[in-house]
């Protein structure tokens, strides 16, 4: 019998170099030049709606939002931003604010100054900045109160509202070409160039290039990365990164990281945000959330401790591990706005919830603090691993709780000042 080939050692495989060296500052954030990759939401309130836009981005910033984005589409919305600023400011949060300009947003801007300067960043679609002969010209008024007010841009063409005379324009060379592409080859050219050409105006406007931030949204995960590919290859912008429409749930979730991690994986990408449609009534922070967890596990970031907890099987009838590695996940969730100052590096903290004696030991071991709770059949023992040697073997019916003030004491004993571990931190 032939002996199986050993590969050769090699190093680990890792994203590529980020794709931009410029870097623009929006509000008190870096994006791009070398910056950690942001995370961005957008809120779905009404803007009017002063206090109702205050406390959601309030909640969003809380789930950890470095930038939030909201609507000013009409003269109430714009006369409402520097209130929500404002109110901001007075709970101590600062988080960029970002205006989603369409249609009249040159009129806006020029009607309600206080908006303009409130502001930190204005995102312009170049699909609908203004049509025909009117479009350079509004598109002109935004750059020039931009440059004015000393404000950040970002142009973002989107698949659903590009460029018509652009489009055709490309539709009709395609079409008199002696080797045509197909239409969505165009149509992404179209989102790129699209893109490209109003970056360039705008800097023929006076913007420089460390004001600008670009994107190209498409709702199709293959036609997304074949645009933010070209798109990069062709510019050295900062670029936000984000699938459109990308739909509800698990679909939404599934087809923005799949899109996202391969782009961030190829160095492309500056700040992201993931476009959930949430459940009527349900919670907008899942996509800070969702977006943190993909950086994280790509290991682009830390925001959170990681709790691993195994799937489940046949040896794990009983539901006790998953109700504690909830209860703890959502415990270190609710909780990290404070550890944050607190305790400084708990975002490194690993713990592991697992559910049987088969990798429930190993597991337990390569994290901080781990529990291996009985499976089925097995003696109602559940062995506690600290820094990789056991710490401690708990029993009885209070098991989660007595795990849960194990971690919270571990926090304490590691990233703070306070006390040390319980008697009995020898290995047993």
């Amino acid at each position: 019998m032939n002996k199986p080939e050993i590969l050769p050692d090699t190093d680990i495989a890792g994203p590529r170099p980020r794709h931009t060296t410029t870097q623009v500052m929006v509000g008190n954030v870096a994006v791009g030049g070398g910056a950690p990759i942001v995370v961005q939401s957008m809120t779905n309130t009404d803007t009017a709606d002063v206090k109702g836009t205050v406390e959601q981005v309030a909640a969003l910033a809380r789930a950890g939002s470095e930038m939030v984005r909201i609507t000013v589409d009409r003269e109430e919305a714009a006369a409402a931003v520097p209130h929500i600023r404002d109110a901001l400011r007075k709970r101590g949060i600062t988080t960029p604010l970002i205006g989603d300009f369409h249609y009249i947003g040159h009129k806006l801007l020029a009607e309600y100054p206080d908006c303009a300067e409130a502001l930190d960043k204005y995102r312009i679609n170049p699909g609908n900045v203004g049509f025909k002969n009117k479009r350079d010209t509004q598109f002109a008024d935004i750059i020039e109160i931009a440059n004015k007010n000393d404000k950040p841009v970002r142009i973002g063409a989107n698949w659903g509202s590009l460029d018509q005379e652009l489009l055709t324009k490309l539709m009709d060379e395609n079409t008199a070409s002696a080797n045509p592409r197909d239409a969505r080859a165009v149509t992404r050219e179209a989102m790129v160039q699209s893109a490209l050409l109003s970056a360039a105006r705008a800097q023929e406007l006076g913007m420089p290039k460390n004001k600008m931030i670009l994107s190209a949204k498409v709702s199709a995960v293959q036609d997304l990365i074949a645009v933010y590919q070209e798109l990069a290859r062709r510019s050295d912008y900062a670029i936000h990164l984000g699938l459109t429409e990308a739909g509800m749930g698990s679909k939404g979730i599934v087809a923005s990281s799949a899109a996202l991690g391969i782009l961030l994986q190829d160095g492309i990408g500056d700040t992201i945000r993931i476009s959930l449609t949430p459940e009527p009534g349900g919670d907008r922070t899942l996509e800070v959330q969702v977006a943190q967890e993909l950086l994280q596990t790509m290991g682009f970031r830390t925001f959170v401790p990681l709790v691993a907890a195994c799937p489940g099987c046949g040896r794990t009838t009983s539901t006790t591990f998953q109700e504690l590695a909830r209860s703890i996940q959502d415990f270190i969730r609710d909780e990290m706005p404070t550890w944050k100052t607190k305790y400084p590096g708990v975002e490194t903290l690993n713990v592991a919830v697992m559910g049987c004696i088969v990798n429930g030991p190993g597991e337990s071991k390569h994290a901080n603090i781990g529990i291996s709770l009985p499976g089925t059949g097995e003696a109602p023992a559940a062995p506690v691993f600290v820094d990789g040697k056991k710490f401690r073997t708990l029993r009885g019916p209070s098991i989660a709780a007595d795990f849960k003030a194990l971690v919270i004491d571990y926090i304490d004993q590691r990233y703070g000042s306070g006390a040390k571990l319980p008697e009995g931190a020898a290995a047993e």
